[in-house]
């Protein structure tokens, strides 16, 4: 019978609200930022600003194919029609665990920042309710989401807009001497190494303007709206990060102060606007995050969604997970799996989930630097709307930054060293189910799916 597919009501501006609200600067300079400046002091900058140079490159991998394979699998639709199906199922394995477990790290923060409303509140109820209420507002219709989404993304900006005004219009120290002289939390100067250290978390600070890959399938004309939205992404979360941070370290009265502070961002906003505008700037990181839940449930249905339609499990869980709602035209039982899945892993000890989930994005990442070379030898991505300029000169620098980034990695007994460790288990499973289920079952099928396509009503596979 026909393939199951979603229906096409996202143009490049709803695409962008959920990938920017995915992104969630608001939670990437109050929760990620602080370990950057922990790092590397008021180096912390170049930090940013290398970070940024990082995903130019990156981004220009990920526009050029989203743009030849807009399907809703995402990644590992993308490294199976540019590497293979094997490599391509490894990726989908990492993904497809590690998608839902963001979902729960990323809604245990909501607990954390509506304390300050609700002292005493189990961080894990909120997390757990909010992943339920996120997936049932994302079984509506994309267009509706897109807004929802849209209108919390304005008010996040919004308190990233105050924290710039707080640090920018009275400065503390001139601009000049983050330039020249910064420094480290100790005081003494920063280090290259120290900056070099910090670049690889502000890295993922960035993290997530990809995610439009997801919503090809959705979005009108996405061949060109998905390398848009990519690009665009980056650049509204680049602005919406650096120029805070640099903020923050330009207006904190004392950077020793802020540097030893157990929340660095809590004291600069009470120092610079006192306690009820920290208050009030809390809850609008903890709508932030909530925004953020949302977005990501509606990335991981899609690809949990994608993974039934292309029958890589058991024939009625590729029926169920398959499903389009008949009114909305989503992925119904595959958003609920996926916002239900992540609720109760709210209850996960959070250093086991952060550990599963902190070093996987760098694997798929280098699989897609390596996905834009071969795609381009093979002719896989010629059918893209958009080439990415200098070629080879983009995929071949992400990866050299995303090799420093595993080194990194591989030095951290606590997280990341483990992490690779359970990076490589899930592949190695999926190598495993590939090999032993799928080849035996007669091959893994990748669904085509025509660009203008529309989804009326849901259609049942017959595998």
């Amino acid at each position: 019978m026909s393939t199951p597919v979603l229906r096409r009501g996202l143009r490049t501006l709803g695409m962008l609200l959920i990938t920017l609200s995915a992104i969630s600067p608001a939670s990437s300079v109050f929760v990620i930022a602080p370990g950057v400046l922990t790092g590397a002091g008021s180096g912390a900058f170049y930090a940013f600003l290398a970070a940024a140079v990082v995903g130019i490159f990156m981004a220009f991998v990920y526009a050029e194919l989203g743009s030849a394979f807009p399907t809703a699998g995402g990644e590992y639709t993308i490294a199976a029609r540019t590497l293979g199906k094997l490599p391509g199922f490894m990726v989908l394995g990492i993904m497809i665990v590690t998608q839902v477990l963001i979902v729960a790290v990323i809604a245990l923060g909501v607990g954390t920042y509506l304390s300050v409303v609700l002292p005493g509140v189990s961080p894990a109820v909120v997390a757990a309710v909010t992943c339920v209420l996120a997936a049932i507002c994302a079984v509506f219709d994309i267009k509706l989401n897109a807004w929802v989404t849209g209108i919390f993304l304005a008010v996040e900006l919004l308190a990233l807009a105050v924290v710039a005004v707080l640090g920018l219009a009275s400065p503390a120290r001139p601009f000049t001497d983050l330039i020249a002289h910064p420094v480290a939390p100790g005081g003494a100067p920063a280090t290259i190494s120290a900056v070099m250290i910090a670049t690889a978390i502000a890295i993922f600070a960035y993290n997530g303007y990809g995610s439009a890959v997801y919503f090809g399938e959705e979005t009108k004309d996405a061949g060109r709206g998905v390398a848009r939205a990519v690009l665009m992404g980056l650049g509204v979360t680049v602005l919406a990060e650096l120029i805070p941070v640099t903020a923050v370290l330009m207006g904190a009265p004392d950077l020793g102060t802020l540097f030893s502070s157990p929340n660095m961002l809590s004291y600069f906003v009470q120092a610079r606007g006192g306690s009820t505008l920290d208050t009030v700037l809390s809850l609008a990181v903890a709508l932030a995050i909530i925004n953020a839940v949302l977005a990501i449930v509606l990335i991981s249905s899609r690809l949990v969604f994608s993974s039934g339609r292309d029958r890589a499990w058991p024939k009625a869980m590729n029926r169920a997970l398959s499903a389009v709602h008949p009114k909305f035209g989503t992925p119904w039982v595959a958003t609920l799996a996926t916002g239900f899945i992540a609720a109760a892993l709210c209850f996960v000890d959070p250093q086991i989930l952060t550990v599963v989930t902190s070093t996987s994005i760098v694997v798929v990442y280098a699989a897609l630097c390596l996905g834009a070379i071969f795609g381009r030898r093979s002719g896989a991505t010629a059918g893209a709307k958009y080439r990415m300029p200098g070629f080879p000169i983009a995929p071949v620098v992400a990866l050299l930054a995303l090799a420093f980034v595993l080194y990194v990695n591989a030095t951290d007994p606590v997280i990341g060293r483990p992490s690779l460790i359970v990076t490589a288990g899930i592949a190695l499973l999926a190598l495993v189910y590939y090999l032993v289920v799928l080849r035996r079952r007669g091959g893994w099928q990748l669904s085509e799916v025509a660009e203008e396509e529309t989804a009326p009503a849901p259609v049942r596979e017959t595998s």
